[in-house]
């Protein structure tokens, strides 16, 4: 009986959170990066990128990273702030931010906090799946890409950024640009 309720146990603890969905709010806890501390809700106003990827090194990771290292100009000229996430360690962050170039920091999630708060952690836990949110500028999710195509994942990440600035409630009044209405007191 006791050995039934120990796999029952692991089972549950291995069941991924529900995935965070538009409209949740983001949380505020705050994670290591390659730049330094990271807290989300000191981020409100601004458009962030949280991309989740599996493993530093491999070759998905690799060609997703370098898709939306290509599309950061275009990303930053849209006012977001990107960040990778996996559940590497820190060093190994920081070595694959400096192989490939990567001109946004990555989050290091070894304890697999920001992958559960999001819900993206693969069954058994053992590393994040491979996901996208956009959050808005009031700190809520805008846009979950529940699936990725790895080589082309920065213009999509472009484009869905370009469609929710444009979009109500984000539309800026006449006259504005849509980076100086996200910027006005609420």
């Amino acid at each position: 009986m006791r050995m039934r309720s120990i796999v029952a146990a692991a089972a549950a603890a291995a069941l991924p959170a529900a995935a965070m969905k538009v409209g949740d709010p983001v949380s505020d806890t705050e994670f290591p990066s390659t730049g330094g501390p990271v807290n989300l809700a000191t981020l409100k106003g601004r458009w962030v990128v949280l991309f989740f990827y599996p493993k530093a090194f491999t070759p998905g990771c690799t060609r997703e990273s370098c898709s939306v290292r290509d599309a950061h100009a275009a990303l930053a000229a849209l006012d977001a702030i990107v960040f990778g996430v996996s559940v590497d360690d820190l060093e190994t962050q920081k070595k694959f931010k400096a192989a490939h170039g990567l001109p946004y920091e990555l989050i290091a999630d070894p304890e697999k906090k920001l992958s559960a708060a999001f819900g993206v952690l693969a069954p058994m836990g053992l590393f994040a799946a491979r996901r996208t949110f956009i959050i808005g500028p009031d700190g809520r999710v805008a846009h979950v890409f529940g699936s990725v195509s790895v080589s082309t994942h920065g213009e999509d990440i472009r484009a869905a950024l370009e469609k929710l600035r444009t979009a109500p409630p984000f539309a800026p009044p006449t006259g504005l640009s849509v980076s100086d209405a996200t910027r006005l007191p609420k």
